[in-house]
């Protein structure tokens, strides 16, 4: 006979107790908010990230209860939300402090010097990877790439970019953010909580005075490959040494644009199989029955 976890559970002395609710005022108003958040989409379990981000707004991690909540409304089990909840790293699964402040140490931050920065606020702080300040302020981690490498090496608070850091700039950064200084993010919207944070990512207005129109943009190296692709900066005409050396061309809006036939560099000029294909003549395949 095969016994239940619950049984097995029982048995050791371990009994498996259900996550509590929330209270009723509280569940009501999660419950109004998640009819917003599932009316967007065609099939309702795909509301399951913006929930969790909706529920993590509520306690500032994701706790069992509000992975007991996501699974009622979705009517999914408790343990395909928690594979959820697990799988991705956004989503905390322990208290953790108002800022998260993440230091990226992938290949380009870390010799960049986001190793030394990561190190130095580890002491200046107290604290481990993943561990919160004793005020409960700050919360530090590494992370991963965040695709700013022309600003290496990258400090993030709640998701908002710090570009260019230092040891010290950084230690003074989190000075203030323990000390409820104003603190500026390089770009982007000023900084709010992480709760408030996980509430604007569930997909809901940010609606501080002038927050929007704080979104910015990324700065100008982070545009230049998209400038190129949409034709507003020609490059230096790259020249195969067969058509008599290099020579540049003017830049700018008014500079040559190549057309669909013509190359900058013979090496990328799209060709025929058969022109590409050594076992092959070169030149076109002529058509059966030609």
């Amino acid at each position: 006979m095969t016994t239940s976890s619950s049984e097995r559970g029982v048995s050791l002395g371990m009994p498996e107790l259900p996550a509590p609710g929330y209270p009723d005022d509280v569940r009501a108003r999660l419950e109004a908010d998640a009819r917003e958040i599932i009316a967007r989409y065609p099939d309702s379990r795909s509301a399951l990230l913006p929930l969790l981000h909706l529920v993590q707004s509520e306690e500032g991690h994701v706790t069992r209860t509000g992975m007991r909540f996501c699974a009622d409304v979705l009517e999914l089990t408790t343990a395909e939300v928690t594979a959820v909840a697990t799988f991705y790293s956004m989503y905390r699964r322990k208290p953790s402090g108002d800022y998260q402040v993440g230091v990226c140490t992938n290949t380009l931050c870390a010799v960049m010097g986001g190793d030394a920065i990561f190190e130095e606020l580890q002491e200046h702080l107290g604290v481990g990877n993943g561990e919160t300040t004793g005020d409960g302020k700050v919360t530090l981690e590494h992370i991963e790439c965040n695709a700013a490498c022309d600003f290496a090496p990258v400090v993030m608070v709640n998701w908002e970019f710090f570009d260019n850091q230092t040891p010290a700039s950084a230690k003074r950064l989190v000075d203030d953010l323990r000390a409820d200084r104003p603190v500026e993010p390089t770009r982007g919207a000023r900084l709010c909580t992480f709760k408030e944070t996980a509430r604007i990512l569930a997909g809901f207005p940010d609606e501080r005075p002038g927050a929007v129109e704080e979104g910015g943009s990324a700065g100008p190296a982070s545009l230049v490959g998209l400038r190129l692709a949409k034709g507003e900066v020609a490059p230096a005409r790259v020249v195969h040494p067969r058509d008599g050396g290099p020579h540049d061309e003017p830049q700018g809006k008014a500079a040559h644009q190549p057309s669909s036939a013509e190359h900058l560099s013979s090496h990328d000029a799209p060709q025929e199989s058969s022109a590409s294909d050594p076992a092959h003549p070169a030149g076109p395949v002529a058509e059966e029955g030609e």
